[in-house]
């Protein structure tokens, strides 16, 4: 079926693409012309918006408003196809199509694919530091869907001063991930514990909430201060191997060598 209209459009395309052209004053070569319509459903308020929108060359031309069942003319060129479609009821026709039949199909699309479309993933969350005197970032990822918020609360209260927020980003295995920093250089460090970050995520009633705890934030000056530390509980251990393996390795050779027969000169 979806064949036969694309087939029968055609030939209206051609035409549409010839008057653009007219329009628009253009020469002879290779243009494109792209429509792009759909319907967005809201399934906890049911509420449905619409769009209709035609672009040459990339650049907008004309678009549907849905509210107004009219049209929209970013080009004084096509002020004259907004009259005329709009003279011929287009409007209304697009938005009984948007309100009836794509959301029906929308919603049938929806309801096939549901244990795919409303599952949710609960986020694994970090607290995460470049240096001690640096903002602290809660980080959310490995989420889905993508409709979820990040923020920090202090005593129960979300705190927007000294807070960049992230924006929400895909990962390569079709989850999402998000950020939050928050500047604690002004906050005294026996109050830290008085702050949480707040995950929420659409479908979930529960909010996921991580504590500001010092020991749980991974900070790139911690590893630093810690290094001399470390590499001397690490040199140390292997330097006492080593030892032994030249000290061992000197009785071996010596102990061979006395079982070699005597050098003829």
């Amino acid at each position: 079926m979806n064949t036969q209209i694309s087939l029968g459009n055609q030939q209206t395309l051609k035409l549409t693409m010839k008057t653009v052209k007219q329009r628009l004053y253009v020469t002879e070569g290779v243009h494109l012309w792209q429509n792009m319509y759909g319907c967005d459903w809201d399934d906890e308020t049911d509420e449905i918006r619409g769009y209709d929108q035609y672009a040459f060359d990339g650049e907008d031309f004309i678009a549907f408003d849905f509210e107004t069942e009219t049209f929209v003319a970013p080009k004084q060129q096509a002020f004259i196809t907004k009259q005329k479609w709009e003279k011929m009821g287009y409007g209304v026709h697009q938005k009984n199509y948007i309100t009836h039949e794509c959301v029906k199909y929308l919603k049938k699309h929806v309801h096939n694919g549901e244990h795919v479309l409303k599952r949710t993933e609960l986020p694994l969350v970090s607290l995460l530091q470049k240096s001690s005197s640096g903002p602290v970032t809660c980080h959310a990822t490995r989420f889905y869907p993508d409709r979820a918020m990040l923020f920090w609360t202090k005593d129960g209260v979300e705190v927007t001063e000294d807070v960049d927020p992230g924006e929400i980003l895909p990962n390569g295995d079709g989850t999402f991930q998000t950020s939050v920093s928050l500047d604690l250089s002004s906050v005294p460090p026996e109050d830290w514990d008085r702050f949480n970050c707040v995950f929420q995520l659409s479908g979930v009633q529960d909010d996921y909430v991580t504590r500001l705890d010092r020991t749980k934030i991974i900070t790139n000056n911690r590893n630093n201060e810690e290094t001399p530390t470390d590499l001397v509980s690490v040199l140390v251990p292997v330097a006492v191997v080593l030892i032994l393996i030249f000290a061992v390795a000197f009785v071996l050779i010596r102990k061979f060598r006395a079982k070699l027969p005597p050098t003829r000169k």
